[in-house]
C-alpha cells in the first residue's frame, strides 16, 4: 500500500522525483530492516533472556538444594565437630590418665628397682647366713663333740665327786663318833669336818708357846684324829691336813698374822713330834700351817662382845683331793636349793 502510495506520487510528480522515491525506499527498506534486525535480536535476547532466566532458576534451585544439602552437612559437621569435642576432650582425659599411669608406672618401676636392690642384698645376706649357719653347724658339731666328751668327763667327775662327798661325809661321821667315844670336848662342823679345839687350853695372850694343858689335850686328841684320817681306805682321797692358828683382837693385823703362825706352826711340830715311823712320814706329806691373825674372832652369845681366850685358838681341817670341785658342787647345790626352802616359808 505504501508503495502504490509512493508510486502514486512518483506518477503525479513526474520523472524529477524518482530518484528521490528510490532514496526513500532504500531508506525505508534499510529502517525496516534495521526494525527487523531489532526485532529479531529483541526476540534472541527475550529467548536467551528466558532460557537465561530458567537456567538461573535451576542453577537458583541447584543452589538451594546444594543451601540445604549444606546446611545439613553443617549440622552433621557441628555434630560431628560436638562429638570431635566430646572425644578430644575424653583423648585429653585419657591422655592424662595415661601420664598419670606412666608416672605410677615409673614410681612402681623404681620401687621394683629398689625392691630388686633388696632382695639382691637379702639373696647375698641370705648367702652369708647360709656360709654362716654353715660355719656355725660345723662349730657345733665340733662343740658336740667336746660336749659329749666334756659330758663323759663330766659323769666321771660327777661319779668322782659323789664318791668324794660320801667319803667326806664318812670321814666327819668317824671324826665326831671316835671324838666321843675318846670323850675329847670338840666342835666337829657337819658339812666341812673343821675342828675347833677347846681354846682355852692352849696360849697365854701374846704367846705361841702351847701350854701344859694344850700338850695333854693334844695328845689325847692327835691319836684320835690320825686314826681316822690316815686310814688305808682315806689314803686316796686326803689331799692336805691343815692346822689354823687365831689370835685376838688385840694388836695390828701384821703381829697378829705373825704370831697366828707361829701358834700353828708350833701345834704341827708338836704333832710331828708325837708321832712317828709311818704316820709321820705321812704327815709329812699332807700337814701345813697357816695364821689368820685376827680374821676370824669369837664373841659371846650376844654377838657384840669378843671372847679373847677363845679367838686364841688352833683349828683342825682337813681336805680331800679335787675339794675345790666339791666346795663349788656344794655351793650351786646350796644357791639351788636357798629358792625351795625360801618357798616353804
Amino acid at each position: 500500500m505504501a508503495r502504490q502510495h509512493v508510486h502514486n506520487r512518483r506518477a503525479g510528480r513526474g520523472g524529477s522525483g524518482s530518484v528521490w522515491i528510490s532514496y526513500s525506499d532504500m531508506m525505508a527498506a534499510l529502517v525496516l530492516m534495521f526494525v527487523l534486525f531489532l526485532v529479531f535480536n529483541l526476540h534472541n535476547y527475550n529467548t536467551m533472556m528466558e532460557q537465561k532466566t530458567r537456567e538461573l532458576e535451576e542453577e537458583q534451585r541447584k543452589v538451594s538444594l546444594q543451601q540445604a544439602r549444606l546446611d545439613e552437612f553443617e549440622g552433621i559437621l557441628i555434630i560431628q565437630q560436638g562429638k570431635l569435642d566430646e572425644a578430644e576432650q575424653e583423648l585429653n582425659s585419657k591422655s592424662a590418665e595415661l601420664d598419670k599411669l606412666r608416672i605410677d608406672l615409673d614410681t612402681q618401676q623404681q620401687k621394683l628397682d629398689e625392691q630388686t636392690i633388696i632382695l639382691i642384698g637379702a639373696q647375698q645376706e641370705l648367702e652369708d647366713a647360709k656360709a654362716t649357719l654353715a660355719a656355725k653347724e660345723s662349730q657345733l658339731n665340733t662343740l658336740q663333740l667336746q660336749l659329749s666328751a666334756q659330758q663323759e668327763l663330766f659323769d666321771a667327775k660327777t661319779r668322782e665327786l659323789d664318791s668324794l662327798v660320801g667319803v667326806r661325809t664318812q670321814i666327819i661321821q668317824e671324826l665326831s663318833s671316835a671324838l666321843r667315844s675318846a670323850d675329847l670336848s670338840a666342835q666337829v662342823d657337819p658339812n666341812t669336818g673343821d675342828i675347833m679345839l677347846e681354846s682355852t687350853v692352849f696360849f697365854e695372850s701374846n704367846s705361841y708357846a702351847i701350854k701344859p694343858e694344850g700338850r695333854e689335850l693334844l695328845n689325847r686328841f692327835l691319836p684320835v684324829y690320825l686314826s681316822v684320817l690316815l686310814r688305808d681306805e682315806y689314803r686316796d682321797y686326803l689331799g692336805q691336813i691343815i692346822v689354823e692358828g687365831h689370835t685376838d683382837s688385840d694388836g695390828s693385823y701384821l703381829n697378829n698374822l705373825k704370831l697366828s703362825q707361829n701358834r700353828a706352826l708350833t701345834v704341827v711340830e708338836y704333832c710331828l713330834q708325837t708321832v712317828s715311823g709311818r704316820q709321820q712320814a705321812q704327815l709329812q706329806q699332807i700337814l701345813t700351817a697357816q695364821g689368820r691373825s685376827s680374821s676370824q674372832l669369837i664373841y659371846y652369845a650376844d654377838g657384840v662382845t669378843e671372847n679373847k681366850s677363845a679367838s686364841r685358838r688352833v683349828e683342825f681341817k682337813f681336805t680331800l683331793r679335787d675339794a675345790e670341785m666339791i666346795d663349788e658342787m656344794n655351793r650351786i647345790l646350796t644357791m639351788n636349793q636357798a629358792p625351795q626352802e625360801g618357798s616353804t616359808n
